[in-house]
């Protein structure tokens, strides 16, 4: 049988449901497929150093999370044009000692996006965060066909940074730095920073912030439940929690790793199975 060691590098990844999403689709392929937590607050090392010593341990590959995604840049061997591109990455192969990084972040929220809000306005929308994922997520949308998008961080020369290099993919004012401000006229909210996870409690937006036409997508998916998508229901807005761009990212993550074609309905069911027995909330599909 074909085994395979995967990794995720992050920190606070304890409740991670990435190695059961991974383990259980290898099994229903018939694949020996080891997943394994390496948690950066636990061992105590610099991301760089957790990565080498996964590929001297022999690992396959390894699923990259806050806060290496940009870290991990400078020690990789070759990039995709996609992570290249974004400037993250959240899957890193490992190929004949050759540490090769991807990003399928992008292609997981799309896909989350396009089956759990299909018809969502998109003439202007605002992002928050412009860091590894924010740089997905900010790829993602404007390929799904944003007209503006406004993107907000707390650091002010990462979103120029951002804004610029999507200026340069997708055309001249295709982004804009923007603030909280941009609610008060967007068609949509994408949240994509750490605020929300069960080591960052709290939400990004005042609820008084949020319209009932705005519609509200988190990458947030422990909890699903996030403060910000709670207030976001409770003002009438349509939501969109992270779970389905983590099940679709994962599933491309798997490709890469195997080379098998992994069944994403399957491990979308398996997601939300694994949600119920947390008892989370699930506020829309996929």
């Amino acid at each position: 049988m074909t085994s395979y060691l995967i990794g995720l590098i992050g920190s606070g990844i304890g409740p991670s449901l990435s190695p059961a999403l991974h383990e259980q689709e290898a099994a229903e392929l018939g694949l020996r497929y080891l997943y394994r937590r390496l948690d950066l607050d636990v061992l105590g090392r610099p991301a760089a150093e957790v990565l080498e010593a996964a590929r001297l341990a022999g690992f396959d590959g390894l699923n990259v999370t806050h806060p290496a995604k940009q870290q991990l840049l400078g020690q990789l061997d070759e990039l995709s044009p996609e992570a290249a591109a974004l400037g993250a990455v959240n899957t890193v192969v490992f190929d004949g000692g050759r540490a090769i990084g991807h990003n399928t972040d992008t292609t997981g929220f799309a896909g989350s996006l396009s089956r759990g809000l299909p018809d969502a306005a998109m003439e202007s929308v605002l992002l928050l965060g412009a860091g590894g994922a924010g740089a997905a997520v900010g790829h993602a949308l404007l390929s799904l066909g944003t007209g503006t998008l406004h993107v907000h961080d707390v650091d002010a020369d990462r979103a120029a940074t951002l804004v610029s290099a999507l200026c340069e993919r997708f055309g001249a004012g295709r982004a804009v730095v923007g603030d909280l401000g941009a609610l008060r006229f967007a068609d949509g909210l994408v949240h994509a920073t750490p605020t929300g996870m069960a080591n960052y409690p709290g939400s990004p937006v005042p609820a008084s912030a949020l319209r009932p036409e705005l519609w509200v997508a988190d990458i947030v998916y422990r909890p699903l439940e996030t403060d910000l998508l709670r207030a976001a229901a409770a003002r009438g807005c349509r939501v969109l929690h992270g779970g389905g761009m983590v099940v679709l990212q994962a599933a491309d993550s798997f490709r890469l790793f195997t080379g098998v074609e992994p069944d994403a309905e399957r491990m979308l069911r398996h997601f939300r199975e694994l949600a119920a027995l947390e008892g989370k909330a699930v506020y829309a599909r996929g």
